[in-house]
């Protein structure tokens, strides 16, 4: 079982033991626009659909605050095109 916790600009991925195991980042462009750079899971972990998962935290978050999400990572750039669900929070 993983969790994820929110830092300051990141999702952190943890494992049953505490231990770091993926991150999503974002920047703050602005008031209203959040910038995903960065999705990475451990490659023992992979596989779990635990980057999607990171991916969706941002989502949910930029709906909370009425922000708009810029994917420019690789990864979440392919979330954004294969999820129609997410085109609320699309820049």
């Amino acid at each position: 079982m993983t969790k994820i916790k929110e830092e300051k600009n990141r999702f952190v991925l943890l494992n049953d033991e505490d231990a770091e195991i993926g991150e999503m980042t974002w920047s703050d462009a602005g008031e209203h626009l959040m910038i995903i750079d960065h999705t990475f899971v451990d490659p023992a972990y992979r596989g779990q659909k635990l980057a999607e998962k990171l991916v969706y935290q941002g989502v949910e978050k930029a709906r909370r605050e009425g922000k708009k999400i810029m994917p420019l990572c690789p990864f979440a750039k392919k979330e954004f095109d294969t999820k129609a669900e997410y085109a609320d929070v699309l820049k």
